[in-house]
């Protein structure tokens, strides 16, 4: 194994720098950036990056205890790299609990998505409790669509994982302690402690305890 290089040691001594110096302000703007929107966040929050947040009145949104979010490039690289975007509006109330990790994920809500405790998200994944648009050509015509559009809650419960690149769709839950594969489609419920895979996503096998 070859040794480091000053040339090397230099550039990850910088590298080290930089990121510290970015954490640091990307903290504070996200703080700012959440209490700009009216949001409630508890303790030990942390965000690497700066997530997006648009919370419109009367729509609401709440996060407990140590969550933890990775937003851009530069934070948990594992391909196609977005900022958490977080999105309420029409009265929508999203709802985090406690021991929450997401990266990139995007939570567009029109009506109520709620995460449990010690839930894991994957990078890029995205949960719409919304179809945004009406399935009919008729209500497509008729503008406003996002207002005429079909809406039913999310709901993920405690323990659950989230792979990489998934989508959750309206009116699923997602049982306790489940697993849902990376790059799943989920558009039904999802019983507690089950592995779900696959578009649409399906049963795989029950997670072993």
């Amino acid at each position: 194994m070859k040794k480091p290089t000053l040339l090397n040691s230099l550039y990850r001594l910088v590298r080290y720098g930089y990121r510290l110096v970015r954490g640091a302000i990307g903290q504070g703007l996200s703080k700012l950036l959440l209490r700009a929107n009216m949001v409630e966040y508890g303790a030990n929050f942390r965000s690497n990056g700066v997530s997006i947040v648009d919370i419109r009145h009367p729509a609401s949104m709440r996060m407990g205890d140590n969550v933890s979010l990775n937003n851009g490039l530069n934070y948990n690289r594992i391909g196609r790299q977005q900022r958490c975007m977080f999105v309420a509006n029409y009265g929508g109330i999203i709802t985090i609990g406690n021991h929450v990790g997401m990266s990139g994920t995007a939570l567009i809500c029109h009506c109520g998505i709620s995460i449990g405790n010690h839930v894991l998200i994957g990078g890029n994944t995205a949960i719409y409790d919304t179809d945004f648009h009406p399935i009919t050509a008729e209500g497509r015509r008729r503008g406003s669509h996002a207002e005429q559009a079909a809406k039913k809650p999310v709901r993920i419960e405690d323990d659950v994982f989230i792979g990489a690149h998934s989508t959750i769709l309206k009116g699923v839950t997602i049982g306790r302690g489940a697993v849902i594969g990376a790059g799943s489609v989920v558009s039904r419920n999802v019983p507690p402690y089950e592995i779900w895979a696959g578009n649409p996503a399906k049963f795989i096998k029950a997670v072993d305890q």
